[in-house]
């Protein structure tokens, strides 16, 4: 059941003021109460239901604290903490990419039907996050070999954590090589998509399919376009990619 919002950020932020307050109680370093209790929104900020959402559900916390006045116990260098928390969780050269934008349950719905593939085929999940694409691939490809790609050291760990059905190496998804897949899915963002359609051009191999949640590449030509629940759009790619006007 999806929380009505404000709802999912007032838990959060209650959450992470009790985790604060329990390690403090503890006798834990006032630095390490704010990192471990800032680091609490991580997970929890996927119930936001929009990106704007999910940073409000992120920096709530920290904020709250700053503008208390417990803050006043902390050094002035603690407040780095979670900018070192956000560094960790998106190191600076994949911040051209997109941010944490989970796919939506019941997305893919129907992608199997517009792109068949065989039995032992392998999916690539191009910055699979927490792992919420691979588990609707592997609703639409139950046989398929699934794995994802993760810049992010704790998205990675905890993506292989929920996904224990797939492979979860971290990497960077521009310098891995595409061509060994039968499918590539994406959820980036516009201005990532010129740049996977020439990466994709250059590596899939024939029949291979590039799928695109919400983003089009403008420059090709679709084979399919499907429409999901929540008014979003699948655009599907297959190689040899056609460009748009041929």
């Amino acid at each position: 059941m999806r929380l009505k919002w404000p709802l999912p950020a007032l838990l959060a932020w209650a959450a992470a003021w009790l985790a604060y307050g329990g390690l403090s109680a503890l006798g834990a370093p006032p630095w390490l109460a704010l990192l471990a209790a800032s680091a609490l929104g991580i997970p929890l900020c996927l119930w936001g239901d929009t990106p704007w959402r999910r940073v409000f559900i992120l920096a709530g916390f920290p904020l709250s604290l700053l503008v208390s006045g417990v803050a006043e116990s902390l050094p002035a260098w603690a407040w780095l903490a979670p900018l070192a928390l956000l560094l960790l969780l998106y190191p600076i050269a994949s911040w051209r990419d997109a941010p944490l934008f989970p796919t939506p349950d019941g997305a893919l719905h129907g992608l199997a039907a517009r792109a068949a593939l065989t039995e032992g085929a392998r999916i690539l999940d191009a910055g699979c996050g927490l792992g919420n694409g691979l588990r609707e691939l592997r609703r639409e490809y139950p046989s398929a070999r699934l794995e994802g790609l993760e810049s992010s050291w704790p998205l990675r760990f905890a993506c292989a954590w929920r996904c224990r059905f797939a492979r979860i190496r971290r990497a960077d998804i521009w310098s891995a090589d595409w061509s060994a897949y039968d499918l590539v899915y994406l959820f980036q963002r516009p201005e990532s998509m010129p740049r996977a359609a020439e990466k994709a051009a250059r590596e899939l191999a024939r029949g291979a399919w590039l799928v695109s949640l919400e983003f089009e590449a403008t420059s090709l030509s679709p084979q399919h376009v499907l429409d999901c629940a929540d008014g979003r759009r699948v655009w599907l790619y297959q190689a040899p990619l056609r460009a748009r006007g041929r």
